[in-house]
């Protein structure tokens, strides 16, 4: 598959990001039934065993759907860290490998070995940036993709504007660039359109879906709180990430020293042993203002397609 052929295979740009804890079969299932990539994180499928059964979950209910409907769904996607954090690396590929998974997207390190092994099926690579040092490193092995997670974006999120940083990466690398943070309607994915990305990247917003696997509170919280309600710090997993403060609160974790944390230089997997990173503090981007109740995924992703052809609309005037 090429990077045209996934665009023509979608009725939106978008990527629905994987997120850590809260994208499942379910949701993925629904995102790529709605025309948007769905995307989860290996790592949500425990133990490793358990990767391949939602993989043949996930495939068997996308099969359903355009039997059924007669439309094909959106391509799928599958999340890998590649660090030395992750005992299950090549594990995990054999079995994306194994199933042709469409689309691979990587985190942390430059994934050379994701490239080689993904390419040698077809399919394709896209890798989580936030500087352009972490970019050109990246294009350096191949990738087919660069996701530019801008600041306001949930998780480990970057520091620069997209105003800053599409440029610069556009401006040496000519694959497909994605963009992230705080993108929640659908006037965004239009603004990252005519900033030059190929496609626009949202997660926080699907944390508040039925078909997410987060727990209901940490739905709740999302549909209930503003980006002032965001903290952006280093302090629970070594690197800086944004983080629901009500979670930081209610886990028993220093919200002050969180805050004081802001400033240090740490490394990813030396934060605070105080509360379980990603599952006693829960994470958002500063995007969740306009997230005003959970709801099906659909619902939302019809309300993305509404916002963005009238965007598309009044531009054309």
């Amino acid at each position: 598959m090429t990077v045209d052929e996934l665009k023509k295979r979608l009725s939106l740009p978008v990527i629905g990001a994987p997120m850590f804890l809260a994208s499942g079969v379910d949701l993925v299932v629904a995102q790529c039934s709605a025309g948007i990539v769905g995307a989860f994180p290996a790592l949500n499928a425990r133990p490793a065993e358990e990767l391949e059964n939602w993989l043949n979950e996930i495939e068997a209910h996308l099969d359903a759907f355009e039997q059924e409907t007669g439309n094909k769904p959106a391509p799928y996607a599958v999340n890998l860290i590649v660090h030395k954090t992750n005992p299950r690396l090549e594990e995990d590929l054999a079995v994306l490998v194994r199933h042709k998974v469409p689309l691979v997207i990587t985190s942390l390190s430059a994934p050379d070995q994701v490239v080689e092994a993904v390419h040698g099926y077809g399919g394709l690579v896209f890798h989580d940036i936030t500087t352009r040092r972490h970019a050109e490193k990246a294009a350096g092995v191949g990738v087919d993709g660069l996701i530019l997670v801008c600041a306001g974006a949930g998780g480990h999120a970057g520091r620069l504007s997209p105003f800053a940083l599409v440029p610069e990466v556009k401006s040496f690398y000519t694959g497909a660039v994605v963009l992230a943070g705080a993108i929640t309607n659908g006037e965004a994915i239009l603004a990252a359109e005519v900033m030059g990305a190929d496609f626009a990247y949202i997660g926080s917003a699907f944390i508040a879906t039925d078909e997410s696997i987060a727990p209901e509170d940490h739905k709740r919280m999302v549909a209930d709180h503003r980006a002032a309600d965001v903290l952006y710090t280093p302090y629970f997993s070594g690197t800086p990430a944004n983080y629901l403060i009500p979670s930081i609160v209610a886990s028993g974790a220093d919200l002050e020293e969180a805050e004081a944390a802001q400033s240090r230089k740490m490394e990813f997997g030396s934060g605070s042993s105080k509360a379980k990173a990603w599952s006693d503090v829960w994470s958002a981007g500063q995007g969740i203002g306009q997230v005003e109740s959970v709801q099906p995924a659909a619902t939302y992703i019809e309300k993305l397609k509404t916002e963005y052809a009238a965007a598309k609309a009044r531009i054309s005037g």
